[in-house]
């Protein structure tokens, strides 16, 4: 049985790590080093960092905030926000990331998932996909969930795998902080379509939560931010309830 991964995720903004709800309304929670080494301690499997506001303000990432959170953890980093070409790969991984998610910067040149594949390989590729309904179609938004591109959520799902992403990470606007749980339709049906890892996100408020999405196959993680910055389920607590319910957990 694949073990299962917990994955906080940091949302930075201006230095800060910051939630809010469907994408909007962001609110300051921590500092993201503190938080890093925090999750470090906790249990954490992975750790995500996103410059959530570099791809809408076309720029580069802010490495500095990136190196100090590099140095103080010791779990698999992924890193996205801004990332548009192979330079901006190379310059997050000498920055301490492990894996480079890209999002916006492939929607505007497919080309560089297997640009990065290539030079890179597939582990190190992580295409995140911001989905929200749209008349009953799953669609891709860009810029931080600010603009329909109009590309089937399926579709574009399998490109970004057949292309050589080794890893999705699937957002739904939808559920985004609502805390209801994760999007299990959307999921279900990403993972009828590709053979590699997928991390959902958006949605958990609650253990269960978890136990649920675990249930379904293809779904190899559950990334969350504000219940596990708020503490409202602390990882090693939430580890021993999915192994109690038969789930592979690393303690």
């Amino acid at each position: 049985m694949i073990t299962k991964r917990l994955i906080p995720c940091l949302d930075v903004r201006d230095g800060r790590v910051v939630k809010g709800l469907n994408f909007q309304g962001l609110q300051d929670v921590a500092d993201p080093v503190e938080l890093a080494r925090f999750y470090n301690e906790a249990g954490a499997d992975e750790l995500v960092f996103y410059d959530i506001t570099a791809s809408v303000e076309g720029r580069a990432m802010f490495v500095d905030i990136l190196r100090r959170v590099a140095a103080e953890i010791f779990i698999p980093l992924t890193v996205g926000g801004g990332i548009r070409s192979l330079e901006d790969f190379d310059r997050v991984l000498k920055c301490g990331a492990d894996k480079v998610s890209v999002n916006s910067g492939a929607i505007a040149n497919p080309g560089l998932i297997a640009e990065a594949a290539q030079r890179y390989g597939n582990q190190c590729v992580v295409l995140s996909m911001d989905v929200k309904r749209v008349n009953g179609r799953l669609h891709i938004f860009a810029k931080g969930g600010r603009e329909d591109t109009g590309l089937d959520a399926l579709e574009w799902a399998e490109f970004g795998v057949n292309s050589g992403a080794g890893e999705l990470v699937v957002n739904s606007i939808d559920t985004d902080g609502v805390k209801q749980g994760f999007d299990l339709p959307m999921l279900d049906a990403v993972a009828a379509r590709v053979q590699v890892p997928i991390i959902a996100s958006g949605g958990a408020g609650k253990a269960e939560d978890f136990v649920e999405l675990f249930q379904h196959s293809g779904i190899d993680a559950g990334l969350a931010a504000s219940i596990f910055h708020h503490r409202q389920v602390e990882i090693g607590d939430l580890k021993r309830r999915l192994q109690e319910a038969g789930l592979e957990m690393r303690l």
